[in-house]
């Protein structure tokens, strides 16, 4: 089991430094200076005097090696310093940790409805296949699947906010604020853990140690609860993992839509906004966050599955 962790810690760090260097690089991938791209985010005038170039390059540090600049930056990377960000002159870190407290409470929060939803609506049409509840569960998924944020969330405003009247139709000030977003994001992962929970639940209600367990007198509902469940959590743990991870930082058209400030929203602007400390702040922390949360996952799942272990030959 020490070697797995070490394993997978090791490709957490190596998979960081290759995030890390890619991020530092933005804004020389895009062709430009970053220092005329600074100045002309403060200043209205086009044409930048050079002695101000100089200055703010020095300043920076952009004058020296590249190679030095990058571990500059990494170190200040590590603590949390990622500057100021051009556009309010607000330290990046302190706008980073408000928008991840609210993505994160988003995203748990769907990724929780979804998660709920899904383990009785997959073990129910598991539990009976091809009768009429394994057929309605299948279109109702599929449906979900074919059905995109950028379509659902208009359509859940116009319904339950202009219409209805029930809940408000932007913005992040108390509970119910959170209710329709949360929904347009839980559907489409509740779709996916639907079908993945069905066919896990499956192979495990067909499995010689089910057949066993029914043959010492346990019932149906017993020797699930007791020997199958856990077996079929596995591959929907793998793909909780890699939801949670996306909404952490991929939910950018809903939080664009409803105007929630989290990550999604604040990249958005800094992209639109050339807001480059922003951009690499941002990509840096949701990347790692996401790298972290899969990582975690891969040392549960091979805590709760032995078999994963040895299959990775660290046992």
């Amino acid at each position: 089991m020490v070697r797995f962790i070490v394993r997978r810690l090791l490709v957490l760090l190596i998979t960081l430094l290759a995030v890390s260097a890619a991020t530092f690089a933005i804004p020389y991938a895009s062709g430009g200076d970053p220092v005329r791209t600074i100045l002309r985010s403060r200043v209205s005038d086009q044409a930048l005097d050079p002695s101000a170039i100089a200055a703010l390059r020095s300043e920076l540090g952009l004058d020296r090696p590249i190679l030095v600049q990058y571990l500059s930056w990494l170190g200040r990377a590590v603590r949390g310093d990622f500057g100021m960000s051009f556009t309010s002159r607000t330290p990046v870190d302190q706008l980073l940790g408000t928008a991840i407290g609210v993505s994160g409470t988003l995203a748990v929060i769907a990724i929780g409805l979804a998660f709920l939803a899904a383990l009785p609506l997959g073990t129910l049409a598991a539990m009976r296949p091809g009768k009429r509840v394994d057929n309605g569960v299948t279109l109702l998924t599929q449906s979900f699947v074919a059905v995109p944020e950028y379509w659902l969330a208009p359509i859940l405003v116009l319904v339950f906010s202009r219409y209805l009247g029930w809940l408000p139709s932007a913005g992040w000030r108390d509970p119910t604020s959170i209710i329709l977003p949360a929904l347009t994001l839980a559907l489409r992962p509740m779709a996916y853990f639907t079908q993945v929970t069905r066919a896990a639940m499956s192979d495990v209600l067909a499995s010689p140690y089910m057949t066993a367990a029914r043959s010492r007198g346990l019932s149906g509902g017993q020797a699930l609860l007791r020997h199958g469940l856990r077996n079929a959590l596995l591959p929907v743990m793998t793909l909780f993992s890699l939801w949670f991870a996306g909404l952490l930082g991929g939910s950018v058209v809903v939080e664009v839509i409803f105007a929630i400030p989290g990550m999604g929203r604040l990249v958005y602007s800094a992209v639109v906004n050339h807001d480059v400390p922003l951009i690499q702040g941002g990509i840096l922390c949701t990347v790692a966050l996401a790298v972290l949360i899969t990582t975690v996952t891969d040392l549960l799942y091979a805590l709760i599955n032995p078999a994963v272990r040895v299959r990775d030959g660290a046992v």
